[in-house]
């Protein structure tokens, strides 16, 4: 069931011998080849994303093979799915989520692979039905470990332990964890943190989603291409009836799926282990029933005449002062009344509850380009009766013309809410471009007034300026001044990068008005200007200007450079 690990032995097809010769001979040959799937088909190991560390395979290691079912929710003639359906159609809300914000990830890291959420529900279904059935926290972390079968070399590859136990709590030997089945060798180099808690954990459905996607996503890999997607399926686990199984599920919940509460989706019944449970010992599958033998018809003679039972005789009671115990009339236990089985009602999805957002104190939103916002914007989700309401999808939206962006460069993010009911959107990174933009809190599934804050982004500032050098500049009437004005830019004593200047020729020190006469620039056509804006600072703070030309006016003249932040710089300038 692990992410990773190679090719599964299907059970029966092969001996133990062999089996064993496969896996030896893999593990020692740690190269690009063409090795044979389980069940024959073969696979380029060149094309498949690189194998973990020790290079091992799964060997029977289980997997669930339910199949999706025929009949599906979408109404004849629909362009796109109803949101009721069979059970197996539902996807735990915070798993969906997951695959969701895993899914946007991979748009802004590796657009070119074309990761659908729908192949993540896919391979989560085949290897932890979407988390037991979405037995998670509010975090995404499941209420308990799921880990697979030790992986001793007993029914399965022989993985000695790479992780001191720090994930699936053995120290001899690997075990598959979490929601998406990784071996803690793999999940050490493809581990992600994507729900922001400092920590990657593969018990984590955002972590496991994010890190199953950009696995999935190896090799330069296009998943829209269908040899890529086997490809990447195929390294996940290299059986083609796990293909075919993942598949199924891939293409079913494109067409057919809906959000259900966490905790309520349909757990998987059959895995190729026949076990019930990861872990699990497996459990021998049951012999068949003979057939029974036919009952040739009764004829009339053969059959026995009834017979009525005689009254049976009632013990005599004995008589008194005999010493005889009296017997005790027979007592009748009466036959409980059946209940009736109920049919439990499911809760609600907290979406579902949700009457409004509100702003949860969100601070001034302002930045200078290229800064990290200080304050994040929060909402908190209330019911009709005004409670916060937990474990709600909150999607956070970027709108308007903006290049500030959150973690990731992502445009979007989803996060659920807190116990007290209050979702927090991740830090955002203010972009290049300066001016207002928004940001909008909607409620992912509901139809509830969206919250919007408007953030602004202000232009990069300097609290000082000086020029490099000390060279007195001069120069005579009609020629051009030998150097060339380099200034440094500082804001707080740091070198201040990006920061917009304007450099204008002034009458006098008092009067900052353009002057008509005396040194120059040059525009692109050639012709004399005393004002030049849009300058900006380089990467350390730096700007050198264009060349200084002088007319024939004689004199002591002034050059003024300022600063959006407020520095100013005025330099002399001599014609003689």
């Amino acid at each position: 069931m692990a992410a990773h690990i190679g090719r599964r032995l299907r059970k029966g097809a092969t001996s133990t011998a062999v089996a064993a010769a496969a896996v030896a001979a893999l593990s020692a040959s740690q190269a690009p080849g063409v090795a044979p799937s389980a069940d024959g088909a073969d696979q380029s190991l060149s094309d498949v994303t690189p194998p973990s560390p020790d290079g091992s395979a799964t060997g029977n290691s289980p997997y669930y093979t339910d199949l999706p079912p025929l009949n599906t929710p979408t109404k004849p003639g629909a362009t796109t799915p109803v949101v009721t359906g069979p059970a197996e159609a539902g996807i735990p809300a915070t798993v969906l989520a997951a695959y969701k914000q895993a899914e946007q990830h991979l748009k802004t890291e590796d657009p070119g692979c074309n990761l659908p959420w729908q192949l993540l529900a896919g391979i989560g279904k085949v290897e932890s039905g979407q988390a037991r059935g979405g037995r998670v926290s509010a975090d995404g972390t499941t209420l308990t470990p799921i880990l697979g079968p030790v992986l001793n070399g007993v029914g399965f590859a022989n993985i000695s332990d790479t992780d001191n136990g720090a994930y699936d709590g053995d120290t001899t030997h690997d075990r598959a964890v979490g929601p998406m089945q990784f071996i803690p060798s793999t999940w050490a180099s493809w581990g992600q943190d994507a729900n922001g808690d400092g920590r990657k954990d593969p018990n984590n459905i955002y972590d496991a989603a994010r890190a199953a996607g950009m696995y999935l996503c190896a090799n330069n890999r296009d998943l829209a291409v269908k040899a890529d997607l086997d490809k990447a399926i195929l390294s996940y686990n290299r059986s083609t009836e796990y293909l075919r199984t993942v598949l199924s599920w891939f293409e079913y919940y494109k067409n057919n799926s809906h959000q259900v509460p966490d905790g309520t989706g349909v757990l998987p019944v059959d895995r190729s282990d026949t076990g019930t449970d990861p872990g699990s010992t497996p459990t021998p599958k049951p012999k068949p029933k003979s057939k029974p033998r036919p009952t040739p018809p009764a004829s009339p003679s053969a059959t026995p005449p009834s017979v009525t039972p005689p009254p049976a005789t009632p013990r005599p009671t004995p008589p008194p002062g005999s010493g005889m115990p009296t017997p005790k009339p027979p007592t009748t236990t009466p036959t409980p009344t059946p209940t009736p089985p109920t049919t439990p009602t499911p809760s609600p999805s907290p979406s579902a509850t949700v009457a409004r957002l509100k702003d949860a104190g969100t601070g001034l939103l302002t930045a200078t380009a290229g800064t990290v916002f200080a304050e994040r914007p929060a909402v908190t989700a209330l019911n009709g009766a005004g409670k916060p309401v937990a474990r709600v999808a909150v999607r956070f939206t970027i709108t308007g013309e903006t290049d500030s962006r959150f973690p990731d460069g992502a445009t979007g993010v989803t996060v659920l809410t807190g116990a007290d009911g209050t979702a927090t959107a991740p830090a955002l990174q203010a972009g290049e471009r300066t001016g207002e933009f928004t940001v909008r809190a909607t409620v992912v599934g509901r139809t509830v007034a969206p919250v919007d804050r408007t953030a602004t982004v202000t232009a990069r500032q300097a609290d000082a300026l000086v020029r490099t050098d000390d060279k007195e500049l001069t120069a005579k009437p009609e020629t051009e001044f030998a150097d060339q004005v380099q200034v440094k830019a500082t804001y707080k004593g740091a070198a201040a990068s990006g920061v917009a200047l304007t450099a204008t020729m002034i009458r006098a020190a008092d009067d900052a008005t353009a002057n008509e006469k005396g040194p120059f620039f040059k525009d692109e056509q050639g012709n004399p200007v005393r004002t030049l804006e849009g300058l900006t600072t380089d990467a350390n703070g730096m700007l050198t200007l264009p060349k200084v030309f002088a007319d024939g006016q004689t004199g002591t003249f002034l050059l003024r450079l300022t600063t959006t932040g407020g520095a100013t710089l005025t330099i002399e300038l001599k014609v003689a």
